[in-house]
């Protein structure tokens, strides 16, 4: 057997310094995982490419009219590729597998998820359809009520009581008016 690497060392020998080289082994691993992660976010990148160029068919047939969709993919911690301004596709925990995700005022939804890329392309397609269809909706101006021309009940006029309480106001002053008048003679 060998002897343990933490062997007594005489009080005049130097002692090796562990934590010098302990440094150096972590620094060069963190060096490696770095590198394997920048090389797996350029993987997700390079696989969102290829499912972007799938979708330029799709795109090339949307109206220019139309400026719902703004298509790119974004270079951030997770790479994405938008399709709008809510939904997108991002890569999934294993990243070979792309997921399709909406965001809504109630959270995240999933639209769709697969490692084939006709699968994801079928379903960006529709709901692409989809939107278009949305704002066709949102677009036509429904038609204003045309007012029924039907025989309106008539209300009684308010002017005609208001003229007779007032000849009656006036007539009933009036004749107090005499009563009081022959009272007092």
């Amino acid at each position: 057997m060998s002897e343990p690497e933490t062997s007594v060392t005489h009080p005049s020998q130097p002692r090796p310094v562990r934590l010098r080289d302990a440094l150096l082994r972590a620094r060069i691993e963190a060096a490696d995982r770095t590198g394997v992660v920048v090389d797996l976010r350029d993987a997700e990148v390079a696989r969102l490419e290829i499912l972007n160029d799938a979708l330029d068919p799709l795109f090339a047939q949307v109206p220019d009219q139309i400026d719902l969709f703004d298509r790119g993919i974004s270079q951030g911690e997770t790479p994405r590729l938008w399709i709008d301004v809510v939904a997108h596709i991002m890569m999934g925990r294993d990243k070979r597998q792309y997921r399709f995700v909406q965001d809504t005022r109630f959270g995240r939804i999933v639209l769709a998820e697969s490692h084939d890329t006709a699968v994801i392309v079928e379903a960006v397609t529709d709901y692409v359809a989809r939107r278009m269809i949305e704002r066709e909706r949102a677009m036509v101006v429904p038609p204003e009520p045309v007012p029924e021309v039907a025989e309106m009940s008539r209300r009684p006029s308010r002017v005609w009581p208001f003229v007779f309480g007032f000849i009656l106001g006036a007539a009933a002053l009036f004749g107090l008016a005499v009563v009081a008048v022959l009272r007092s003679w």
